[in-house]
């Protein structure tokens, strides 16, 4: 299972810095808004903090592993999706000019309770461990 999520990690640590290129070059010039350039970047930077999470999730599964661990892993993956992927979307959704803003902009939160939810389930699988 913890090849699984370093491969996750992986595809997300890279996917990052394919993003946070895009952002720092590509979409200045589609926007100069300040607003939206931040969102995309706070996106780009918790989907790189979380992909590293989850990258030392599956590395310590092989000494800590658990039920606790594996739901750090999965939160942090849902995370990504739901808090960045959704950052994501309000960015294109903002330039566009898109009424679904409104409908996108609930998600970011969620995702950041699954980032938490991720923090504290993997603080219960290191305490449980035994010795």
């Amino acid at each position: 299972m913890h090849k699984q999520y370093l491969v996750l990690a992986a595809v997300f640590g890279g996917l990052a810095v394919a993003l946070g290129a895009f952002g720092a070059h590509g979409l200045e010039n589609i926007t100069s808004d300040e607003k939206i350039l931040h969102g995309f970047q706070t996106g780009v930077q918790y989907q790189m903090y979380h992909a590293l999470a989850l990258l030392a999730t599956g590395i310590l599964t092989a000494n800590f592993y658990n039920q606790w661990m594996k739901w750090a892993a999965n939160c942090f993956i849902t995370g990504i999706i739901l808090f960045s992927g959704s950052l994501y979307l309000l960015t294109f959704l903002k330039i566009q000019g898109s009424t679904g803003v409104r409908f996108a902009g609930p998600v970011t939160p969620l995702g950041g309770l699954f980032f938490i939810a991720g923090w504290l389930f993997l603080l219960v699988a290191v305490l449980r461990k035994k010795g």
